[in-house]
């Protein structure tokens, strides 16, 4: 799912995640000094180049990958397919309403695909996830989501979306009528470490998704996880979907604005019906647990010191925080007037449906609210450490202009902050055992 401009925990043991590399301080052909004609550099010039020309051409198109441990997750397990494994995909996809639509859901596992797939399967729907339960953080909590969801009837398919073998053999089995695509990279923060696992799966993933899309027959109607990420430095509030989106404050927030643009590039050449939901902060039990809120309550258990970020000038930050069920119904609204696709095998036939809508609470809330709420849920006191905002991506401020969604979706948040903090903190106590692990 973050896709989310909330702070992410600060965290220096960041593990792991697809996409990450070392590059050399210095390449060789920085540190050689050359003293010879520009005619014998233009000789090694060529030769180096034909060499590596050779190289390509000759590598073997099933060279395996490098044995790093960051990109494990990124490969699907061989074990896909089957008779077997066809039947658990067709049944869990399997329609039971009338009129009910059959969906993929990207990131299944994570906190709203387990949210989204649930209210879906509840009301009939069909419903296959795909997750590859990368270690952004604690793959634990992602399979007990997948646990929940089991209970219910959804299976989650491990795979990751780059694998365009699997999502193509996943619509040979069903055909799909919708796609709920809510695999991401998420966190702002982490891209200062990892850009690597944004590019890799905030682009290339959503460009692999659209292209096995535009080519199956027929084409299902996409619905996908933008984020308010992408109103980047703007200072004109509430955010509206007219606003400009062209100065993205992190690497995060320029992928999901990149996904914008290539969701309009394939509705345009493809005929691919594509509506986009910019999520702003979303919260509420089985949460991430590098958001604010979820480790603002782990560490006030513990007694740690927990940060507190101000703006310039001692300026407020806020956030427009969105309760998990009112972005459930977003989501589910967006899925259910989204009209058909209207390519054929990779060809455009008509003009085809392409939206971008906020879905958000309308309410921006101090961080300094949100820590004194949590306070008295937990009935304990937090130990504060107030620090400028470092400039890493975050921003000082988000609130959302719903009035589009409002319209033509139905959307409307019926959740402040001080009531989904308590279904949070209700669950985060049972969860993690009254408290016990959590402060373990």
């Amino acid at each position: 799912m973050s896709q989310l401009k909330q702070m992410s925990h600060s965290d220096n043991s960041a593990p792991s995640t697809p996409g990450k590399f070392k590059m050399e301080k210095a390449s060789y052909f920085n540190r050689v000094r050359w003293h010879t004609s520009p005619a014998k550099l233009c000789l090694w010039t060529f030769v180096f180049s034909a060499a590596i020309l050779i190289f390509f051409f000759r590598s073997p198109a099933t060279s395996p990958l490098p044995a790093d441990p960051s990109r494990r997750s990124l490969r699907s397990p061989a074990s896909w397919g089957g008779p077997v494994w066809e039947k658990r995909v067709r049944s869990s996809a399997r329609v039971r309403s009338r009129n009910g639509l059959s969906v993929l859901v990207t990131g299944a596992a994570g906190f709203v695909g387990t949210h989204v797939s649930a209210a879906l399967k509840r009301r009939g729907d069909g419903v296959l996830g795909i997750d590859n339960f990368n270690d952004y953080y604690d793959p634990s909590l992602k399979r007990a989501r997948q646990a929940l969801l089991e209970r219910t009837g959804v299976y989650i398919v491990e795979g990751d979306i780059n694998d365009a073998a699997l999502l193509r053999k996943l619509f040979e089995v069903v055909p799909f009528t919708h796609v709920m695509h809510l695999a991401a990279q998420a966190g702002v923060r982490y891209a200062m470490e990892n850009p690597g696992s944004y590019v890799h799966s905030n682009i290339a993933g959503f460009v692999n998704l659209l292209e096995v899309c535009k080519s199956v027959n027929p084409q299902p109607s996409i619905v996908w996880a933008s984020s308010s990420s992408v109103y980047g430095l703007n200072t004109k509030v509430p955010f509206s979907e007219r606003d400009r989106t062209d100065q993205p404050a992190s690497l995060y927030a320029a992928t999901k604005k990149a996904g914008e643009e290539i969701a309009h590039t394939y509705n345009h050449i493809y005929g691919l019906s594509l509506t986009g939901l910019r999520f702003f902060t979303v919260y509420g039990p089985w949460g991430r647990p590098d958001m604010a809120y979820f480790f603002f309550t782990r560490d006030i258990l513990k007694g740690k010191t927990i940060p507190i970020f101000e703006a310039a000038n001692h300026g407020t930050v806020a956030r427009d925080f969105t309760y998990i069920d009112d972005i459930v119904r977003g989501c589910l609204g967006a899925l259910d007037t989204a009209e058909k696709s209207t390519g054929s095998g990779g060809k455009k036939r008509g003009p085809a449906q392409l939206r971008v809508f906020n879905l958000g609470n309308t309410s921006p809330v101090p961080v300094t609210d949100l820590v004194s709420i949590l306070e008295r849920l937990l009935k304990t006191k937090a130990k504060r450490n107030i620090m400028k905002l470092p400039r890493n991506g975050d921003v000082p401020f988000t609130h959302a202009n719903i009035s589009y969604a409002q319209r033509e979706l139905g959307y409307k948040p019926v959740t402040d902050l001080q009531t989904g903090l308590k279904k949070f903190v209700r669950w985060y106590l049972n969860y993690y055992a009254g408290g016990k692990k959590a402060v373990e």
